[in-house]
């Protein structure tokens, strides 16, 4: 168990603190949670009532909100960023030593980095490059020249189809496919069937990029598909080939991406989000979840769409009001211009 004390915590983060800056914190907690050794954050005013009822050893919040407590605390501008960086001292994961299990399959040419993990029944392609320090999973295969970057991680069963690049620093989580043929057919009126379309390019992924399980990201056709660094990609989102996203976009899970669309940098895509094909979307788009984009967005600002929850008899009058809506604007405007007459 890491033990740090409160000051040490602060210090790596260049933050200040109040109280008894040599607390010994064990452990990170939520407000409800966290016990006399643990230390909790204040993410939101609104949760502010709930410090009064913590049993947190320390806390980490605001300026504005360090009169509320009388303990030990950090004082941070952004107490979820905060966050972020302080439980990297307290990441429970496993991690690897330099090791090549007896059961990988590794072809000839493939060149391998120095202090790499290689688990059991893994398998590597002719020309693939291994950079420094990546750990493969147990049950991945990796096509012939994939390329991955130093400090990757790939957790079970991942696979990577031939030809793809991963950058440095990436994570690919259990069971994610990059590399694998975009969905493209063309149907021949000749044979009176659907002809495949090869997709003879591949897949790019930047430095820094997190894609979760179960995720597929497409080769292209006619271009790579391609990941900006920084991107970070939820579990069970389907981005087709030949699609482009800008660095540092956040697009959460059961998202789905139509080929070819452009999205731009700083996006955030919430879940079960439907983007069409061959669209293109601004920087700093923000678009909430169960949206579908149907067209191109060409200014940065906040989407919607789709029918908000409400009772279910509600609902069924509205539906049947919205079939109606095209006759009676059509009423609306003959009565309009009946008045103007």
């Amino acid at each position: 168990m890491e033990i740090l004390k409160l000051k040490d915590i602060a210090d790596s983060l260049n933050l200040e603190t109040i109280g008894n800056a040599d607390k010994e914190i064990s452990g990170l907690a939520s407000l409800g949670n966290a016990g006399p050794n643990d230390l909790a954050f204040l993410f939101s005013s609104s949760y502010r009532e709930s410090l009064a009822f913590s049993a947190a050893g320390a806390f980490v919040l605001k300026k504005e909100d360090k009169d509320l407590i009388d303990g030990p605390a950090i004082i941070s501008p952004n107490p979820r960023a905060s966050w972020a960086k302080i439980a990297n001292f307290f990441d429970p994961s496993p991690t690897k030593m330099p090791f090549i299990s007896p059961s990988a399959t590794i072809s000839d040419g493939a060149v391998l980095g120095e202090n790499i993990a290689i688990d059991p029944n893994v398998n590597i392609g002719s020309g693939a490059v291994i950079g420094d320090g990546v750990i493969i999973g147990s049950g991945c295969t990796l096509g012939h020249g994939v390329k991955i970057g130093n400090r990757t991680r790939l957790y079970p069963n991942v696979v990577v189809y031939h030809d793809v690049v991963i950058g440095e620093d990436c994570v690919l989580h259990a069971n994610s496919v990059v590399g694998s043929d975009g969905f493209g057919y063309e149907f021949d009126e000749n044979s009176k069937s659907f002809i495949k379309i090869p997709q003879i390019y591949g897949v790019s992924i930047g430095d820094h990029v997190e894609i979760g399980a179960c995720t597929t990201i497409d080769r292209g056709a006619l271009d790579d598909t391609v990941i900006g660094a920084g991107c970070k990609i939820d579990n069970q989102v389907q981005i087709a080939h030949g699609v482009r996203i800008g660095k540092h976009t956040v697009i959460s899970g059961c998202t789905g991406v139509s080929g070819s669309t452009k999205i731009g940098e700083y996006c955030l895509i919430g879940g079960g989000v439907g983007i069409v094909d061959n669209i293109e979307i601004a920087d700093q788009v923000e678009i909430t979840g169960m949206s579908l984009v149907s067209r191109s967005i060409k200014e940065k600002g906040r989407y919607s769409s789709g029918t908000i929850m409400m009772p279910g008899a509600d609902w069924k009058r509205n539906a049947i009001t919205q079939t109606k809506l095209y006759e009676m604007s059509k009423r609306l405007r003959k009565i309009e211009k009946e008045i103007a007459d």
